[in-house]
């Protein structure tokens, strides 16, 4: 019953975007070419569907994705698991990362592509900075915010590192966690799009740069319709994963 009111919600949430969308076309000045209709929107998004453009341009952005932001969460999570067992590292680590945390990943995007150039590589780097900084400071303030009492039983008990970080520290520590991860994801397909406007040649944010030189604004609306509705996508899926740890762990229904 659940799932049905939340996909009605969804449903009407979507439909009243469009509307509005609609309304706006109806009473704008602007002309078609600059301001599209959600119908031809839809069918920009069709055309790009028949002839492979779309398919491929989110094949090669996910690749991207998945590769700086898998690598960026898993760096990110051993490294303040080590940073939150040692508080007096961390202090003089901290300033430096709170220097750097506020520097937009794109500030760096014309050192990044004079380093590796055009590509794939700088868009992977912008998703890893842009993930990396949530990840690792909820990480390291999860573990240092773990109730001392599991770590005295674990000692009575006897458990010794490594398995004292993975059975009890990372457990403990997961649901705040799983917050900086999910924060991180939203933040890094941002970038993803920003990234590939400047530093690639395909993939979505290349796309939007293309529509825009060719006054395509019927692809341009469609393509941020793709990247808004592969955003929930991605969203709903890191839900259910960590629904799923969870539940392994016993923390979850």
């Amino acid at each position: 019953m659940k799932k049905l009111l939340s996909l009605k919600n969804v449903i009407i949430s979507l439909a009243i975007l469009v509307i509005i969308w609609q309304l706006l076309f109806m009473i704008s000045d602007y002309s078609e070419a600059l301001f599209p209709s959600p119908l031809m929107a839809f069918e920009a998004l069709i055309e790009m569907v028949k002839n492979g453009t779309l398919l491929e341009n989110v094949g090669t952005s996910m690749y991207r994705f998945g590769i700086g932001y898998l690598s960026s969460v898993l760096i990110a999570v051993l490294l303040g698991l080590m940073l939150g067992r040692l508080p007096g590292v961390f202090k003089y680590v901290n300033p430096a990362l709170q220097l750097l945390r506020p520097i937009s990943p794109t500030a760096w995007m014309p050192f990044i592509v004079l380093l590796f150039g055009i590509g794939d590589i700088p868009a992977v780097v912008i998703i890893f900075i842009a993930a990396f900084f949530p990840v690792l400071l909820s990480t390291v303030s999860a573990v240092g915010n773990i109730d001392p009492i599991y770590l005295k039983v674990s000692k009575n008990f006897g458990i010794r590192q490594p398995a004292l970080t993975w059975k009890v520290i990372l457990p403990a520590a997961f649901p705040q966690i799983a917050n900086g991860v999910h924060l991180a994801l939203g933040t890094a397909w941002i970038f993803l799009v920003a990234g590939e406007m400047v530093g690639a040649q395909s993939g979505l944010g290349y796309q939007i740069i293309d529509a825009r030189n060719n006054i395509r604004a019927d692809i341009l609306l469609a393509t941020i319709v793709v990247i808004g509705v592969i955003g929930i996508l991605l969203d709903s899926i890191l839900k259910l994963a960590e629904k799923l740890i969870l539940r392994s762990w016993g923390g979850a229904d």
